[in-house]
């Protein structure tokens, strides 16, 4: 009897080893590479207030204070007045009187208040914080730009230049604003104008600015592996954040992605179409827009970005010793796709 319970013990015990092995294997197989460690790293993020600044000037003030303004927010400034509200420069005999018009703007004021009781600026702050977290983990030796936020009256979200981020705030009040309905912008557009937006859209910008496209990126594919890359860098800041918000699909429009992979894939290359480099081919696959017009109306618009993804996704996988940074350096687009081991 005590043979048969010494048995039964043992017996217990490899079960409970086998199952414990086989949690460990499988928590290493699900288990996501890119949420690393990064609670000691430093991260400097700066953000500047461009939009409540420009809304405490008095016209009597304004000789005085444009200049210091100017001073104040360097390159971003003359970067805001020339594109984002096109005003032109502080050189022009006219400017004073062209910057208190939109700062004194009734609809550009209600905008700040919008943006105040819509836009989170603390939760902003400390979701940069962790982004740029991962950014300095990845490359230490890279400085972090200097975030300013402003309002464009809905001239462009985000524009970046050497170590600055800038941010247009109303372009992000939700997909539901009055504005956006006003202004007649399509739903494709509206979906993605909310505050959540805010953070992965900076991201890929500065990403795009660091690493621009290669002179080689001619053909779809490779300008599919080069937004890949992308997106690919924002999984590396934002491990946590679910796929959806990262490249601005609906959760039907990721499930039309996951299910119709291998399809996707197999029509481009059946027509030919993965080394094709006509401009309205390749914008057809990468641009945003309703839906891409080569699938059906339920598919997503930049399903060729998407694919790109997957694809560096697998060669990350498969090629374990390439970092971050090698992979961002990397300008040969199809040894990416042939050491990926890609099969959807």
């Amino acid at each position: 009897m005590q043979f048969v319970r010494n048995y039964q013990k043992i017996f217990l015990m490899k079960q409970f080893f086998f199952l414990l092995c086989l949690a460990a294997i499988m928590f290493s197989c699900t288990r996501n590479p890119l949420k690393v460690n990064v609670s000691d790293v430093s991260a400097d993020v700066k953000i500047r207030h461009l939009d409540a600044d420009l809304m405490k000037l008095k016209k009597d003030q304004l000789a005085s204070e444009i200049p210091e303004l100017k001073h104040s927010y360097g390159e971003f400034f003359d970067i805001f007045t020339y594109r984002m509200i096109s005003i032109g420069g502080t050189e022009q005999e006219e400017f004073a009187e062209l910057l208190y018009s939109f700062i004194s703007d009734s609809l550009n004021r209600e905008l700040v208040q919008n943006v105040a009781a819509n836009i989170d600026t603390i939760k902003l702050r400390k979701e940069l914080v962790q982004a740029f977290k991962y950014y300095k983990h990845y490359f230490p030796a890279k400085d972090i730009p200097t975030i300013y936020t402003c309002i464009s009256g809905f001239n462009q979200s985000v524009v970046t230049a050497e170590n600055l981020i800038g941010i247009s705030l109303d372009k992000y009040l939700g997909y539901d604003s009055r504005y956006y309905k006003e202004l007649g912008l399509p739903v494709y557009k509206r979906r993605n104008m909310h505050p959540e937006k805010i953070v992965p859209d900076m991201i890929y910008a500065w990403a795009v600015t660091e690493w621009p496209k290669a002179d080689n990126a001619n053909n779809l594919l490779s300008q599919m592996i080069h937004e890949g890359k992308m997106q690919y860098f924002i999984d590396a800041m934002l491990p946590e954040m679910p796929d959806s918000l990262k490249i601005g699909f609906t959760k039907n429009q990721l499930d039309y992605c996951n299910k119709n992979e291998a399809a996707m894939w197999t029509f481009l290359a059946e027509h030919k179409l993965l080394y094709s480099t006509d401009r309205m081919s390749v914008k057809r696959f990468i641009d945003d827009g309703p839906y891409t017009s080569a699938f059906t109306d339920q598919s997503p618009s930049r399903t060729g970005a998407w694919l790109g993804w997957q694809i560096v996704r697998s060669y990350m996988k498969q090629n374990k010793d390439v970092k971050l940074a090698d992979l961002m350096n990397n300008p040969d687009f199809q040894s990416i796709l042939n050491q990926s081991g890609y099969q959807p």
